[in-house]
C-alpha cells in the first residue's frame, strides 16, 4: 500500500553563523540572569533576535527555544500574538497611525489615508527603498495628543496630515528626527535592541522623557493637592444653596462623603425636575 503524504515537510530553519550564534548566545546569557525563571526571558529575546535580522526569523525562533529550553511551538505561540515582533521583512521606520476611536475623529483616518496615497503603500506595506512600513495601530494612550502617529513606539503627538508626510519624508531622507516625546529616532533593530533590555545609547536618551497630557493628569494632581477640588454638585432638584453650610443634608446633618445619584437613588424623572416625565402607562391606554 502506497503511504500518503499529509503535507510537505517544513525546510529546516538555516542556523546563524558561528559569530553570529556566539554573539547572541553572550547577549541572551545576560538577559536570561535577568531572571529568575528562564523561560520570563522570552519576550526580551524574541526582541534580540528581531534586531539581528529586523524581523522574527524561524532562525530567530529556533535560538530562542534552544536557549530557553522550550519547544519551537512554544515560542512561535508568543512571536505570533503581539503584533510588535515582525514576522517579515520590514522597513526601517515602523510608522503607525492610530486610528482608534478618539484619534479616528481628531483626522487619524485622514492622516492614515493621506499617507498611504503619499508613499504608495498599503496597510502593512513597506516603501521600494525599505525605510518605512506604514500601518494603522490600536490605541497607544496618548489620547490627550490625538491625533497621534508612532514611529518605532516613539511618539509624535498632535498630527496633521502635513505633518505626517513632512515627517515620513525626513525618515526617508535620513535627516535625524526627534519625536515630541523622547531621545531622536533610531531604526527598528536598534529599537529592537533597547527593548531587549540593552543600554539606550542615543544622545539624550537617558533625561528623555515624556508625560501624560493635562487632560490625565488631573487626578493625579487633585490627589497630590495641587489643583482646588472640583466643586460637587448638589444631588437632585433645587439650587445648591450658598455659604459655608452649602453641603449640608437637607436635614442638617454633615455632608455626604459622596454626594451623588449612587447615595439616595430615586426614580429617573425625579433626577431631572426640569424634564418631568407622566406615568408609565400601556400602549393604547
Amino acid at each position: 500500500m502506497t503511504e500518503v503524504s499529509l503535507g510537505m515537510p517544513q525546510t529546516p530553519a538555516p542556523p546563524y553563523p558561528d559569530d553570529v550564534r556566539a554573539r547572541l548566545e553572550a547577549d541572551a546569557a545576560e538577559v536570561i540572569a535577568r531572571y529568575p525563571d528562564s523561560r520570563s526571558a522570552l519576550l526580551p529575546l524574541l526582541h534580540l533576535v528581531q534586531s539581528e535580522e529586523g524581523h522574527v526569523t524561524r532562525t530567530g525562533m529556533r535560538f530562542c527555544a534552544d536557549a530557553l529550553g522550550l519547544t519551537t511551538a512554544e515560542v512561535t505561540a508568543v512571536a505570533t500574538f503581539y503584533s510588535m515582533y515582525r514576522r517579515k521583512p520590514s522597513g526601517d521606520y515602523q510608522v503607525g497611525v492610530c486610528t482608534n476611536t478618539l484619534c479616528a475623529v481628531m483626522g487619524g483616518d485622514e492622516i492614515f489615508g493621506e499617507l498611504q496615497a503619499h508613499l504608495g503603500v498599503g496597510n502593512g506595506e513597506t516603501t521600494a527603498d525599505g525605510k518605512v512600513t506604514l500601518e494603522h495601530i490600536e490605541c497607544n494612550a496618548a489620547c490627550d495628543f490625538a491625533p497621534v502617529v508612532m514611529v518605532n513606539w516613539e511618539f509624535f503627538d498632535n498630527q496633521t496630515v502635513e505633518s505626517a508626510k513632512q515627517l515620513v519624508d525626513q525618515l526617508r531622507a535620513g535627516a535625524q528626527v526627534t519625536p515630541t516625546r523622547g531621545a531622536p529616532i533610531c531604526d527598528f533593530r536598534k529599537t529592537a535592541r533597547i527593548l531587549a533590555g540593552f543600554p539606550d545609547e542615543r544622545p539624550g536618551a537617558v533625561a528623555a522623557g515624556g508625560s501624560a497630557g493635562p487632560a490625565s493628569l488631573a487626578g493625579l494632581r487633585l490627589a497630590k493637592g495641587e489643583t482646588a477640588p472640583g466643586r460637587v454638585v448638589a444631588p437632585r432638584a433645587g439650587e445648591r444653596p450658598a455659604g459655608p453650610d452649602a453641603d449640608a443634608q437637607p436635614d442638617g446633618r454633615a455632608p455626604a462623603t459622596h454626594p451623588s445619584s449612587h447615595d439616595a437613588p430615586q426614580p429617573s424623572a425625579a433626577s431631572d425636575p426640569e424634564n418631568p416625565t407622566g406615568p408609565v402607562t400601556k400602549e393604547g391606554e
